[in-house]
């Protein structure tokens, strides 16, 4: 199981990365696994700021629908307009050309209060 351990993670599955104050955001090769093909991933949620552990959009698998959950404040200010042709990005490349968002952090302070990959590992049983 890839859990890369530059990024931070959240109990409902998703990753985030850090530059400045824009955080990227997508689902983990965990969580992907378990979903399924992906075929089809929807955000309505940009421009728009939302706080943490707010739905910002779903993810769509041949066998179910999932939610996305914020990992923390901010405002989502762009979509992986990429994923709307090709939403199997996700499942190629969960923590790369699968990005979902970008978010303008509220406190950037919280990203620090993620999971690491250990306790994400943990969490998974991993």
């Amino acid at each position: 199981m890839n859990i890369p351990s530059h990024l931070k993670y959240t109990k409902d599955h998703e990753w985030a990365s850090i530059e400045g104050d824009i955080v990227t955001v997508g689902i983990t090769e965990f969580a992907q696994k378990e979903l399924g093909d992906i075929v089809y991933v929807e955000v309505d949620t940009l421009d728009q700021t939302l706080e943490k552990d707010e739905v910002f959009g779903t993810v769509e698998a041949v066998k179910t629908v999932s939610d996305l959950f914020l990992p923390l404040a901010g405002e989502v200010v762009e979509f992986n307009e990429s994923l709307e042709a090709n939403p199997e990005l996700v499942n190629k490349d969960p923590y790369g050309e699968g990005w979902m968002i970008k978010l303008k952090a509220a406190d950037i302070n919280d990203f620090n209060a993620l999971l690491s990959s250990e306790a994400y590992r943990e969490l998974i049983g991993a």
